[in-house]
């Protein structure tokens, strides 16, 4: 029941949202250049899938996605752990960090676009600098949150460093990684879109960007909605993966309700 409540709160939600859209459209007579009712919007989104225009467009925004927010990903949990671990490798490497992530991403498109070409090299390296910082803080923030006397106690025992990190830290941070994974999907996203409005022939983002040209306001909106199903999908997926990967967060959870 809570999974089937899960699906329908938010699918009443959406219908009302529709049916106040359609009324308003009718009512006020808005122009479908400006505001086209949801039934243009649905019948945009049906034709572009039937007719193939979608196809292409869907296949290679998510290409860039995944390979850049796997990459990205991969290498925020990497230097994320040597951040934790070692206070020297801080000092040396995290102002850098921190300076990459105060330039805004959009300014270093065209520089991109200079290096790696037009191609969907420059979009998936967009892609990594965008969903790779807020995964590396929560890395970091995550396994320095250990208990110490837990640590302690497990070099009382001679165990090794390495075994440490692996079952004791990256379990007590695989909480916070998660969230930063979470936080990752919507700004890959965000960094596919932006590389394909700046330079690109293919994708949603360049499709949208066409449809402006011809004030094809209704494709507009079926690549928005794409883009927002995108991300939705990607968020649960990451989601039912922190549930059966951090189980043990489910389980405090039931036995404190219990209690």
């Amino acid at each position: 029941m809570r999974n089937v409540s899960a699906f329908v709160y938010p699918l009443i939600s959406l219908t009302i949202i529709a049916v106040v859209w359609h009324v308003s459209v009718v009512a006020l007579e808005v122009p479908s250049y400006v505001l086209p009712a949801p039934l243009d919007v649905a019948g945009a989104f049906v034709n572009g899938f039937t007719s193939g225009l979608f196809w292409g467009h869907l296949w290679y925004t998510t290409v860039e996605v995944v390979v850049g927010y796997v990459l990205g990903s991969l290498l925020a949990l990497v230097l994320g752990a040597a951040l934790a671990e070692s206070r020297t490798f801080e000092r040396f490497v995290y102002p850098i960090i921190l300076g990459l992530q105060a330039m805004p991403k959009v300014a270093l498109a065209p520089l991109l676009l200079v290096w790696f070409g037009f191609g969907i090299e420059s979009k998936i390296i967009l892609v990594v600098l965008i969903c790779f910082f807020p995964l590396c803080v929560n890395t970091v923030v995550g396994i320095r949150q250990t208990d110490p006397e837990l640590i302690d106690l497990c070099r009382a025992f001679s165990t090794s460093r390495l075994y440490i990190f692996f079952n004791v830290k990256l379990p007590t941070a695989a909480g916070a990684i998660f969230a930063g994974l979470q936080v990752g999907v919507s700004l890959a996203l965000i960094g596919a879109v932006v590389g394909e409005f700046i330079a690109s022939q293919r994708g949603i983002g360049y499709m949208i960007n066409a449809s402006t040209v011809s004030m094809n306001v209704s494709n507009m909106f079926a690549g928005v909605f794409l883009l927002a199903f995108m991300g939705i999908a990607g968020a649960q997926l990451v989601r039912y993966l922190h549930r059966k990967v951090v189980f043990w967060e489910d389980e405090a959870g039931t036995g404190t309700g219990a209690a």
